[in-house]
């Protein structure tokens, strides 16, 4: 099995509902996401998924989140958008937008600090 992992950022603003602290009031992240799909095959060129349409894909993705209030779009309505949220909607979404391709979304990592991350898989 092959795994490729690539990063991109996105900066937004949000605040944490039913939090019982700062988080709850507005405040913004410069998020760091890490992606990783697997695959066991490999086309011609010995690619599992050519880097450059992994990134496109991602960053039509993060175009949808960059320099947003986020408790405002329609996919956090009624959700707090905590990174554990963030990450489920980034792999539910890039799952829809490689679907046709040889691969399938492991794992999405958001870091909101460089400390502190929230990861999410289907397994």
């Amino acid at each position: 099995m092959y795994h490729l992992t690539i990063q991109t950022h996105f900066a937004a603003a949000h605040n944490l509902l039913n939090y019982q602290g700062d988080c709850e009031n507005l405040h913004g992240h410069n998020w760091k996401i890490e992606v990783t799909v697997q695959t066991d095959q490999l086309d011609n060129a010995g690619l599992g998924i050519d880097f450059k349409l992994l990134k496109k894909k991602t960053n039509e993705i993060m175009d949808r989140l960059d320099h947003k209030y986020l408790n405002d779009l329609d996919m956090f309505k009624g959700v707090s958008p905590s990174s554990e949220h963030i990450a489920r909607y980034i792999f539910e979404a890039l799952s829809e937008e490689l679907t046709g391709i040889d691969v399938i979304v492991e794992r999405i990592t958001v870091w909101e600090s460089d400390n502190a991350c929230a990861s999410y898989t289907q397994s």
